[in-house]
């Protein structure tokens, strides 16, 4: 079940959202600010917007702030929702070069 963070006025009855959808447990934990047909992903672990477009300098600042303000819970929600994936994990690529080792002058 998706998780939909409450956003403040007048940003909700304008039509914006933030969700955590069902169906990305493959994807970077992020949230969705949703803007009648425009998507804008919000990476959970490096807070910053996923994509260049839509440009995100169109999401409003205080949309952003909401979602920046909530951040906790958004990753609470994301761990709940897909626990094989959770905030507090390495992106695999991250990972997989942690731990590599690296030649040094003393080998």
């Amino acid at each position: 079940m998706p998780f939909t963070l409450n956003v403040p006025e007048p940003w909700a009855s304008r039509g914006w959202k933030a969700k955590i959808r069902d169906r990305e447990r493959l994807e970077p934990p992020h949230v969705t600010i949703l803007y009648k047909t425009r998507a804008w992903r919000f990476d959970l672990r490096s807070e910053k917007f996923l994509d260049r477009e839509p440009d995100p300098a169109e999401v409003p600042g205080e949309m952003a702030a909401a979602v920046r303000a909530n951040l906790t819970l958004l990753r609470q929600e994301w761990d709940k929702l897909f626990p094989e994936n959770p905030v507090s994990s390495e992106a695999p690529d991250a990972k997989s070069k942690a731990h590599k080792r690296v030649k040094t002058s003393d080998d």
